[in-house]
């Protein structure tokens, strides 16, 4: 019955969207056209009545109110853009002559002959304020451009809602080169002498075509897409360039509105869909030179300031997504700031930016919401950085997995930077509790012992059994981790040195001392408790309740019994029947 009563309402969304798309082809008012316009956003909103909105011509014909011509290439549009706006301004100026002209006729009262015309008008101009009229032309002309610009903005704006809920629109998009068009109408504003502004829905636009196409991702590579979004986001932070790959600054940097943060996340979202499968890539010379750059440029970003803090975390936390995208070589522009201009030094190095990313890392862990999504990058992005830059890695151990003073606490109860990260290491999610892992693992330099002594042996057993060091030994392959980490010692406070014999390794602290459960028990109680015991752990591993496991010489976990298999078949005989012998003992 419902979908009765809702199949009518649908085909007259349908009909209405279809009207208005064969309305808005024609010539309008400007105040008409936005309004047809901002009907059809609304009615893109629905994915069921769709069906009118993503035919060929109507995606054309938005395209073409939104100012993008995809039926040119870019070369083509750059070449013929003079033109074109030359042409279309000569039309606006011949229509306003006509008009002014036409109103001329109506508006006098009586009859005048052409003396007397002629009389009045060099009265009237004589009268006039000088740049009175010209005033009223240009604020004319500035409210039609304006008209102008909220129709283009509105028809891109269904053009994202078409690209978003339909599949169809997405392929025919591609198929009608809807890329090529917006990008070329993109570079217009990004080469020009002026920064652009009113783009923020044609990047809108170009995020999800990339996100939703694969081959428009390598198209818009293909199209030098990387150099020319960081020159866009050159123009809007804006960045001017000292020697080598340093951004300068004549005084206190200006805060960064919520309007300009918007563009500026929109292209690193770009970036961040046609650069993410060059991660584990060695770039070449020029590609390397390119990304470079562009680390420079996020690097300039990360130290930025805005206006709110949201705006400020969500502007970083974009700028950290695409730096876990690049390069790992191309990283080491993060670290190259001078020394006398730092906040933050080790080692001799500027650490700015690497404390701007500890600061985020440390918000986002205290949000606690979404973990996987918001978190799991900075942690990638910390651990591969410490891996290649050992005073990146020296300076996050300093703030993360200080000298161990108070040993009493566990180390997932602790409230500092290495707690929270420690309580993630037993997260649900295997993403976050492996990325959180792997960070302090790197932070230890990939000593076992040093990771356990830090986390609790329950909380490292994840990753060592992931790994295979649960034996505490390394496998015969990870001998080159040597010589990635320098020599230098782990240097121990003398709280710790005094408690080092009592600390319990598996949770990681002093223990209070527990009574004996076995005081008082004679030799013979002590064996038939272990023989109940065992006999216990036989039933719950026969029924599938539990599985016994153990380690094996590579440091993995296997199970018990197929560990025995080393046994000679007598000694497996003789163990079988004690266990029968435990078992009929404690059925009787």
């Amino acid at each position: 019955m419902d979908s009765d009563e809702e199949k009518p309402d649908l085909l007259l969304r349908q009909d209405l969207a279809a009207a208005l798309l064969g309305f808005v082809g024609g010539p309008l008012q400007p105040g008409v056209l936005q309004t047809c316009l901002h009907t059809l956003r609304i009615l893109s909103r629905d994915r069921q009545a769709l069906g009118p909105m993503v035919t060929d011509s109507a995606l054309l014909t938005l395209a073409h109110l939104g100012g993008i011509d995809p039926l040119q290439t870019c070369s083509e549009q750059d070449e013929g853009q003079t033109e074109v706006q030359s042409f279309t301004r000569g039309e606006e100026e011949g229509w306003e002559k006509d008009s002014c002209s036409g109103s001329g006729l109506v508006s006098g009262s009586g009859s005048t002959t052409g003396s007397d015309r002629q009389q009045g008008e060099n009265e009237g101009r004589v009268e006039l304020t000088p740049g009175k009229k010209d005033a009223r032309e240009e604020d004319s002309e500035e409210e039609e451009e304006e008209e102008e610009e909220a129709c283009r903005k509105e028809a891109v704006k269904v053009l994202c809602n078409l690209i978003y809920n339909s599949p169809w629109a997405q392929e025919r998009a591609s198929t009608l080169r809807l890329l090529q068009g917006l990008w070329g109408s993109l570079k217009q504003g990004i080469w020009s002498a002026v920064p652009p502004s009113g783009q923020f829905y044609k990047l809108r636009l170009l995020f999800l075509l990339t996100a939703l196409r694969p081959e428009l991702r390598l198209q818009l590579q293909q199209e030098r897409g990387v150099s020319g979004l960081t020159r866009a986001l050159e123009q809007r932070l804006p960045v001017r360039w000292g020697e080598g790959r340093q951004v300068v600054s004549d005084g206190p940097t200006p805060l960064i509105s919520k309007d300009m943060s918007q563009d500026v996340n929109e292209i690193l979202k770009i970036l961040f869909n046609i650069a993410h499968k060059f991660h584990r890539q060695e770039p070449d010379e020029e590609e390397a030179a390119l990304y470079r750059h562009l680390v420079a440029v996020l690097h300039h970003c990360l130290l930025l300031s805005c206006d709110r803090g949201d705006t400020l975390e969500e502007l970083q936390g974009h700028t950290v997504n695409i730096l876990s995208a690049l390069p790992l070589t191309c990283l080491d522009v993060l670290l190259s700031d001078p020394v006398d201009q730092a906040s933050h030094r080790c080692e001799g190095v500027n650490m700015d930016c690497v404390h701007a990313l500890l600061l985020f890392m440390d918000k986002r862990l205290d949000r606690g919401q979404k973990l996987k999504e918001k978190l799991t990058p900075v942690l990638n992005l910390l651990t591969e950085s410490s891996r290649v830059h050992r005073q990146t890695r020296h300076y996050l151990r300093q703030k993360i997995l200080p000298p161990l003073r108070d040993v009493g606490v566990r180390p997932e109860q602790d409230e500092t930077l290495r707690g929270r990260l420690v309580r993630l290491m037993t997260h649900v999610d295997t993403d976050v509790k492996d990325c959180a892992a792997e960070l302090l693992f790197v932070l230890c330099k990939e000593n076992v012992s040093r990771f356990v002594k830090y986390t609790g042996y329950g909380n490292a057993a994840g990753l060592l059994a992931a790994r295979g060091l649960l034996n505490g030994r390394r496998n015969s392959g990870d001998g080159q981790l040597s010589s990635r980490y320098s020599s230098d010692s782990d240097s121990d406070t003398e709280e710790y040195r005094e408690a080092r014999a009592r600390i319990n390794l598996v949770t990681g602290r002093v223990e209070a001392e527990q009574p004996d459960p076995m005081e008082g028990m004679t030799e013979e109680e002590k064996e038939q408790e272990a023989h109940r015991l065992i006999s216990m752990i036989d039933r719950l591993s026969r029924d599938h309740i539990i599985q016994p496991v153990g380690v094996t010489a590579e440091g993995r976990l296997a199970p018990l019994w197929s560990l025995m298999r080393g046994h000679t078949e007598e000694e497996e005989e003789d163990f079988n029947s004690e266990s029968e012998g435990w078992r009929d003992e404690q059925n009787k």
